[in-house]
């Protein structure tokens, strides 16, 4: 549990922020709450909302959050190998759904060769309280706060994404590779003229085109390893 206090007290400002923004968006309060309870996603919850705002239907939002979302069954294959021989699949499935990126990196970069289904427990259901208690955190002040206050609020998502990323780059050289192929394919798709691309593709683009590039140019010296 003591792994997930950094992350835990990363995500109450950005769940507050999510309640905020969902209240903004026209959303009930009550289904801010329960969409951190069954989706416990940051950025796909933030886009959401965003596209419920805008009035998108619902089924381009469920296809639009499946695929942001679609790097956590490779995120939870990764850590299902790490897992005991003895883990039950009801376990190991417990486990995957409180995979976030930001615990998928920590219990990545655990010296221990074997996870045990109470760390990631620990790890995971630390985070899911503070974000669920952020949300209706944010959707309880959602009448209180001036516009001002609520947008600087969105801030922390950005930080908490730095702050996780920069440790890793000083690390390894893939980090290094997919953070700079992964920006210069995001500005390439944002500055071309030929068509216009929703942020939620970009994003998907970008985050594919990153990984793509580590593992031609990085595959090897990383089976070497």
């Amino acid at each position: 549990m003591k792994y997930a206090l950094p992350i835990a007290a990363g995500y109450f400002p950005v769940a507050v922020s999510f309640g905020l923004t969902a209240v903004s968006a026209g959303l009930d309060g009550w289904l801010a709450v329960l969409m951190s309870l069954i989706v416990f996603a940051g950025a796909s919850q933030f886009v959401g909302a965003g596209m419920f705002g805008m009035g998108v239907g619902g089924w381009e939002i469920v296809l639009t959050t499946f695929v942001l979302n679609f790097r956590h069954f490779l995120m939870s294959s990764s850590l299902s190998r790490r897992l005991p021989e003895a883990t039950t699949k009801s376990q190991s499935a417990l486990a995957a759904f409180g995979v976030t990126d930001e615990t998928f990196a920590v219990a990545s970069m655990s010296g221990e060769e074997k996870l045990t289904p109470s760390y990631l427990y620990g790890l995971n259901f630390t985070a899911y309280s503070a974000w669920a208690s952020g949300t209706f955190v944010g959707v309880m002040a959602g009448s209180i706060l001036s516009d001002t206050l609520k947008q600087s609020l969105t801030f922390g998502l950005y930080a908490l994404f730095i702050g996780l990323l920069v440790p890793e780059l000083k690390r390894t050289r893939p980090a290094v590779t997919a953070a700079l192929c992964s920006m210069a394919v995001s500005g390439a798709l944002y500055f071309q003229p030929f068509f216009e691309l929703g942020s939620g593709w970009m994003i998907v683009g970008a985050t594919i085109a990153g990984a793509f590039a580590a593992a031609v140019l990085h595959g090897e010296e990383n089976e070497q390893a």
